[in-house]
């Protein structure tokens, strides 16, 4: 079975306390082991403004996951993120060759901020 490079954002509401949200991560985190996906990167970004309201909400608490997962699994996945309620907003992308290399890079920090010489 091939497997894939993907990553999914999702923003969860911000009504839901600290100990919510790390349930509710774990939740999709499980679905995601239990499926033969492989967790390369979990990023909780926190509580963040939205550019507009979603829902009547104007806030919420953003994921990433970055996985190695087969294809059937997205499916699975989003049908998850579908049926909670707690879910405001969810992407899930596949990422190609380049996007795998620059995740990578950003996720060792190996980006360093070049100064132009002034001539």
């Amino acid at each position: 079975m091939q497997k894939n490079n993907y990553e999914t954002v999702f923003i969860l509401n911000p009504v839901l306390s600290d100990i919510q949200v790390k349930d509710t991560v774990e939740k999709f985190k499980k679905v995601l082991v239990n499926g033969g996906a492989e967790v390369t990167n979990e990023e909780n970004w926190g509580l963040k403004t939205l550019a507009y309201p979603v829902q009547a909400k104007n806030s919420g608490y953003y994921t990433l996951f970055q996985f190695n997962a087969p294809t059937s699994l997205i499916r699975t996945l989003e049908i998850e993120f579908v049926r909670d309620e707690n879910v405001i907003r969810f992407l899930t992308t596949v990422l190609d060759k380049f996007a795998f290399e620059y995740s990578e890079k950003r996720k060792k920090g190996s980006f360093k901020k070049s100064k132009e010489v002034a001539a």
